[in-house]
């Protein structure tokens, strides 16, 4: 399966890199593309409506300011949606709420503001739950992240 990684514009890149390194670093296909739920709404729509028929997993949502991409994503199809609030204007609160404050019905898992990486092992979390290889993968890189700590010194 792949993940379908979205952003409102070309100005999130800088944060959802995080989330196509960290899928890259598991093997997982990623599929990178730009819309808007208030520019291209049918472009969402139409994303969103055909995302199982196009392979797609889990899809990854970042956006700022008026964050609604990840709910409108997630209101027409039942794959998981993770939203990933973009700072904007009020430091990123105004994303934080407009993603995380969903209707009783229509969820979204939603991640710390900027909190990319975390969207995508959330993302290799739910994949991993059928892939084996996968959930190898992400139990040894939880060993490893507790080994760095472990090994940690103060100067």
């Amino acid at each position: 399966m792949k993940v379908g990684l979205i952003m409102g514009s070309t100005s999130d890149w800088g944060i959802m890199s995080a989330a196509a390194e960290t899928l890259e670093e598991f093997g997982i296909t990623c599929e990178t593309r730009i819309m808007s739920a208030h520019r291209t709404p049918d472009l969402a729509a139409d994303y969103a409506k055909n995302a199982k028929a196009n392979g797609f997993g889990v899809i990854i949502a970042g956006a700022g300011g008026a964050a609604h991409l990840a709910g409108v994503i997630a209101a027409m199809t039942t794959i998981p949606v993770i939203g990933v609030p973009i700072k904007s204007k009020l430091n990123g609160l105004d994303s934080l709420l407009s993603t995380v404050q969903m209707p009783s019905g229509i969820p979204v898992a939603t991640m710390a503001i900027d909190g990319a990486k975390n969207a995508a092992l959330y993302a290799v979390s739910i994949l991993a739950l059928s892939d084996e290889g996968l959930a190898r993968k992400l139990d040894e890189f939880r060993k490893k992240q507790t080994q760095k700590v472990l090994d940690a010194t103060i100067q």
